[in-house]
Order: C-alpha cells, then structure tokens, then sequence
C-alpha cells in the first residue's frame, strides 16, 4: 500500500501540463535520435545535460526517461528498416526485423517492436516500483564467479545456433573478442593490441564497431551486388498486426520481459545479454524454426521485449545502489550529482517525490512512445520504398556522422572504413555477424570478472565453481557443447531401429528423420 501510494503522488506530479510537455519532449527526442545510426539515448543525455541546469531536477529527469525509453525504441527501428543498430541492445532485432521488411512485412516488425515495448515496458516499471528492493538484494548477492559463468553461456549459446557451421561462429566470435581486447590493460597498464597509436589506448567503442559492421558492411555489400540483380522497390505490406502475428508474438514479449528485467537489474547486467539469450530461446520454442534467418516475427518480439524490460531494470542498481549498468545510466547519475542528489539505499527515503515522478513518467513515457510510434509504423517502412543507391548513400552519411559524433576524432572514421571492410568480407565468406558484436561487448566484461574471480581466490581455479548459481550455469554450458555429439551418437541409432522396425508404422517414422536432412541443404547453399 505505502508503494501504491507514493506511486500514484508521482503520477499526480507527473501528469502536471508542464511535466507532460517534458516528457513529450523527451520522447520525441530519444525515437529521433534512436533512429539516427549510432546515435544513442546516452548521447542525447549528455548533450541536453547543460540545458536542464535551469529546471528543476523532477522536471528534468522526466525529460531524461523519455529520451532513455525513446532511444531504446528508436534503435529497433534503424535495425528494422536499414539493418543498421542505432544502440548495441538492437543488434538483435537486426537479424529477424530486416528480413522481415525485405520480405514486406516491415510495418508488421514494426507494430510488434512498438506494441512489445509498450507491453515489457509497462511490466517491467512495475516491477522496478514493486520489487526493487528484492532484485537489488538478489544482485547484490551474486559475486564475480556467478556473473563470468552467466556470461559465457551467453556467447557460447549465441554463437551455437547462429551461422552456417560452429567454425564460423566461433571464428566470428575469436574477431569479436580481439577487437576487444584494444586498448589498455586494467590490471597492468600496458597497451595491447595499439600498434603504437595513441588513439587506440582507449580502446574500439562499441557503437563505432556495431556502425561499421551492420551499416558500413551492409551498404557496400549491396553496392557489390546492384548491377547484378535488379533495382525494385519493397512492398510495406499492412499497416497493423494480423491475428496470427498478435498470436506468435505474445509470447515472446512475455518471456523478453522475464528475461530483460533481471538482467537489466544485474550490477554487471545490461540490455546485450537478455536480448541474446531471447532470441536464442525463441528460435528453440518456435514452432515455425524453419522461418529464423528468413523473417521470423517471434524473432522481434522476445528480443525488443528484453530490451525495454532491461532498460526498466537498468534503474533499479542505478537508483537504489547508485550503481549504472549501461552507458545512460551513468550519465543519469552524473545529473542526479550535479543537482546535489546522491543515488543510493536513502535515495527513496531523502528524494522520495522525485523517484516516484521519475518512475510514473516511465510509465507515461511507455504509452506515449505507443501513441506515437505506432500509428507512425507504416511511415517509417516507407523509407524501404527510396531507391536503394539513394537509401545506402543516406546511411554510409548518417553512420559516418554518428561514428564521428562519438568522440569528435576524424580517427575514427579510418576504423569505420576498416571495421566495414571486415563485415563486407565476413557476408562474403559466410561469417555471421552477430557473434563478433557479442565478443567485443562481453570480451572486456568477461575478462574483468574473470580477473576478479582469480585475484578473490588467490589464483586457484577452483574459485570459478565457488558459487550455486555459478555451478548451476556451468552445468548448462556443458549441456550446450555436449549435447550436439551427444545427438550425433544417438541419431544413427534411432534411424537403424526406425529402418529395422515391422509393419506400415515405420514409414512415417524413417519419413520425419530423413525430412531434417533434405531441408539442410538448401540452408547450407544460401548462407555462403
């Protein structure tokens, strides 16, 4: 009752005409600059930080929670329409949501991207208001062994399932972590992997790489491929979502949110893991797998689900531990400090009126983020409808401008063209994408963590399984690496006795084991 309470005084705040119009604005701003090829909500905060000086601090935070969700759902849309992430947490959606809008259904990717976010946004809000103090504790729980397990299951189940073979998604994966490995060590202070340029000891941003891959790479493969097939213009399709895409999507926005908000609250969490781990769960469940690589909407649901929820359960250590998970989140925190507020366990108790504004405008911000954005679905497909030499010269500017506005650094834009150069020749070779970004993002985290296990344990190796949870994960890593030979070895079996058996019945059955093998080929000639 106190939480019902105080939220309903931070609706009341909240819903003032002077606060609307900042959480209108915040919106609006976020879903632009989403859109924009590596431009995130984090920038955006930053920049708007010396504007808000002359607001109060509740009117400025409002402003600040819109542009955060607003950036999240702006950056699905880029990955939909251009195959182009405006954030590392919509990489994901890139894989699915393009090939649905290539196929025509980019309004219906969309639709479900927006009514997903709406649907995980509001539940996971909720969850921030309601059970914060549990999930922080849960997290606060957890040690440095449990999150290095967590995030190795996440790269080895990611690159599994993903590409034409495991060699490429492991070679994809081995290119991820190199890259990551730029920059300066954290234990010893030496360089690694500069090659004597200064510019390289801070390391590649992930936003620059995410840029150069989808976005560089995508616009000269197509460029490689215009005069070789034909140019047409992509049907839009229906404006809105059918019956059987509201059934094959709820969900996958149901199971996103469960796996976005814990994550999202994790002191070591973030929006990249969950959205992984959502799409490789979808494809398991789906009944339609046959559909993944090709347009699968399951595919955009479950992962844009995550994306949002985690964003919700992004506030939670960053409100109530005064500790940011993602690049926004600390950004936020430098505010709350420039206003004299200190984030922690006494935030809720000394701040009260502010926290429960900011968290009622999160649920403001999720409908009108719907209102806004839904009706607008079919708009924004319509830019698959521009010839593609016009649309792939728009998106090398705005990837270029986006590469640049990170840091400023024309050196950046030398690491865009090379970057790009490698995705060109990884769609060349057949190498998918997905697992590098993956590397380059948890390749640094990974590493940390595992540092800190060894240095806890005094560098025996045995502390890695000093913990439930991490023993328990490690338990389903080996599942994952196991289970493909373990399968091999039992197949020929079950095909010998299917053979072997009498009687009509073991028609079907030797006809739905050999079906899996006459529908691989085609796959394995299209990837390359």
């Amino acid at each position: 009752m106190d939480v019902l309470s105080s939220l309903m005084d931070g609706f009341a705040t909240a819903l003032t005409p002077m606060n609307l119009l900042y959480a209108m604005i915040g919106v609006l701003l976020g879903t632009a600059v989403g859109v924009l090829p590596g431009l995130g909500p984090a920038m955006t905060v930053a920049l708007l930080l010396p504007v808000t000086y002359a607001l109060e601090p509740t009117s400025a935070f409002i402003m600040f929670a819109g542009i955060y969700y607003g950036g999240m759902y702006g950056g699905s849309t880029t990955s939909i329409l251009l195959n182009t992430p405006g954030e590392s947490s919509s990489v994901v959606t890139a894989i699915e949501g393009n090939k649905m809008a290539k196929a025509g259904r980019a309004a219906q990717a969309l639709a479900t991207a927006a009514i997903g976010s709406f649907v995980a946004g509001t539940i996971g809000t909720a969850l921030l208001a309601v059970f914060a103090p549990i999930v922080v504790k849960f997290a606060v729980s957890l040690g440095a062994p449990s999150y290095f397990a967590i995030m190795v299951l996440a790269l080895l189940a990611v690159t599994a399932v993903l590409g034409s073979s495991r060699l490429r998604g492991f070679a994809s994966l081995a290119l991820g972590l190199a890259i990551g490995l730029v920059g300066i060590d954290s234990v010893t202070g030496q360089r690694r992997l500069t090659f004597g340029q200064p510019l390289l000891a801070d390391g590649l941003d992930i936003v620059v790489v995410a840029v150069a891959i989808f976005a560089v790479g995508e616009a000269l493969w197509v460029a490689a491929h215009l005069r070789r097939s034909p140019l047409h213009i992509i049907p839009v399709g229906r404006p809105w979502m059918g019956k059987k895409d509201w059934a094959r999507s709820w969900k996958p926005w149901l199971r996103g949110t469960a796996f976005g908000f814990p994550f999202g609250a994790l002191p070591a969490g973030g929006a990249e893991i969950p959205t992984f781990l959502s799409y490789v769960t979808e494809k398991r469940l789906s009944k339609h797998p046959e559909e993944f690589g090709k347009g699968a909407i399951e595919g955009v649901a479950g992962p844009e689900a995550a994306n949002n929820a985690a964003a919700a359960g992004t506030l939670t250590p960053m409100l109530a531990l005064g500790l940011p998970t993602n690049a926004t989140a600390a950004v936020m925190l430098a505010a709350f400090t420039t206003y004299g507020i200190q984030p922690g366990p006494q935030l809720f108790a000394s701040q009260g009126p502010l926290v429960w504004a900011l968290i009622a405008s999160l649920f403001i911000g999720n409908l009108l983020l719907l209102l806004i954005n839904l009706p607008l679905a079919p708009l924004w497909a319509k830019l698959l409808q521009l010839p593609r030499p016009y649309l792939y010269a728009g998106i090398l500017f705005f990837a270029t401008l986006g590469a640049y506005s990170v840091n400023l650094q024309a050196f950046d834009l030398v690491i865009l063209l090379v970057l790009g150069a490698l995705g060109f020749m990884m769609r060349r070779f057949g190498l998918p994408v997905l697992p590098l970004i993956l590397g380059v993002i948890l390749g640094p985290r990974i590493e940390g963590q595992l540092r800190k296990t060894l240095q806890l344990s005094a560098g025996d190796p045995a502390g890695l399984f000093s913990e439930p949870i991490a023993i328990v994960v490690y338990i389903i890593v080996a599942i994952v690496l196991v289970w493909p030979f373990a399968y091999k070895l039992i197949r020929p079996k079950r095909l010998a006795t299917a053979q072997t058996a009498p009687g009509p019945a073991a028609q079907p059955e030797s006809g739905a084991a050999t079906r899996p093998e006459n529908t691989e080929i085609p796959q394995k000639q299209e990837n390359p």
